[in-house]
């Protein structure tokens, strides 16, 4: 942002003084050739008084100098001087704000979304610029007006869910698919993207916005920042195709793709309007129905039932029913600690972790 110097905003009557200087011209003769009082002339040499559109346009006939040259400069002396005033008047508010936004503002420069800004004020300016508001210390009330709304259970930062949502978009605008939303072939494609388990770390985001393509759904998975306790994201598009973001924060395979499955499941039980926030604590029929359809396309709840009802809950016969079912055995693992048939540390080194950076786009750049 230019004029962080005072003294490097230059007025535009500071060029009109060197035109009439060259010219020979004196501010006398300027006055009478533009009908003005020679009073009107010497202010604005001085850089007392702005050149108006209407003199821009008297200057226009007695220098020849179009009118459109001295609005713009007077224009762009606005602007600078503007700029150095906002610069110059942040309230330590916004100050702390930006501090608080510090590692998901660092996070948008390293991944190109943001440039780099180490000047505390201009980076507040910065950031007033990608999250769109005037003010940081507004960010709250507009998220309330327009955004979304907070739960009163839900236990968020406001200024870092706001941001992250702003994250979604910017990300989620880099990315495009042409075909519109097809249910019927999402539900076709389940086993598919079930069986993506067994595949190597390092293809499944790549295998998943694949297949999830195909049926008109750009397939995020976006950097968790603590805050923001969202699982997922879904949002319509204009084009009627449908975007679901993704976070991976508690890192765990198992709860990676009961939180896909539970996603998938807002999408084909229709639960979307415009936007759907999947906040993690979230209690409602909606929700009890998207978990009730994650569990059943990972395990049928009648073969859980009567593995569970056997009792038998040994690795040997974890193992052996995973893999009849065609699940990996943390899928299970998982299950049977959430239902308290197992502590959690049972079966610990079972549990399969997901790197959450290879599973993160944007990767940033280094």
């Amino acid at each position: 942002m230019s004029g962080l110097s005072r003294e490097f905003i230059i007025h535009p009557g500071e060029t009109l003084k060197e035109v009439l200087e060259d010219r020979g011209m004196s501010q006398r003769e300027l006055a009478l050739r533009t009908d003005v009082t020679e009073t009107h002339i010497s202010n604005i040499v001085n850089c007392q008084k702005d050149i108006s559109v209407s003199f821009a346009k008297k200057l226009e006939y007695a220098l020849g100098i179009d009118a459109s040259f001295w609005i713009n400069l007077q224009a762009n002396y606005d602007k600078e001087l503007a700029d150095f005033e906002e610069v110059n008047r942040i309230s330590k508010d916004e100050l702390d704000i930006m501090r608080r936004l510090k590692d998901i503002s660092n996070y948008m420069q390293q991944s190109g979304l943001a440039k780099n800004e180490p000047n505390p004020s201009l980076r507040v300016i910065q950031l007033r610029k990608v999250l769109n508001v005037s003010s940081l210390a507004r960010i709250p009330d507009v998220s309330q007006v327009g955004a979304y709304r907070l739960a009163k259970t839900v236990d968020a930062d406001p200024y870092i869910l706001f941001a992250w949502l702003r994250l979604c978009d910017l990300v989620n605008a880099t990315c495009e698919i042409e075909q519109p939303l097809d249910i019927e072939k999402l539900k076709d494609r389940i086993p598919a993207i079930k069986k993506l388990m067994f595949e190597h770390i390092n293809n499944i985001q790549l295998r998943l916005r694949e297949l999830f393509a195909e049926c008109g759904i750009k397939f995020l998975m976006i950097k968790h920042f603590r805050g923001a306790p969202v699982q997922g994201v879904i949002k319509k598009s204009e084009e009627g195709s449908l975007s679901l973001i993704m976070t991976n924060r508690h890192k765990f395979a198992d709860i990676f793709w009961f939180t896909l499955f539970h996603e998938t499941g807002h999408i084909i039980n229709g639960d979307i309007a415009n936007q759907l926030i999947d906040f993690e604590c979230a209690e409602n029929e909606a929700e009890r129905e998207a978990d009730q359809f994650a569990s059943n396309v990972l395990i049928e709840q009648e073969k859980y039932e009567q593995f569970v009802k056997q009792g038998d809950f040994s690795l040997s016969q974890i193992n052996r029913f995973s893999a009849k079912e065609g699940i990996l055995n943390y899928i299970l693992i998982g299950r049977l600690q959430k239902d308290g048939y197992l502590e959690y540390h049972h079966y610990s080194t079972e549990k399969m972790k997901y790197d959450s950076e290879m599973l993160t786009f944007p990767s940033p750049k280094h």
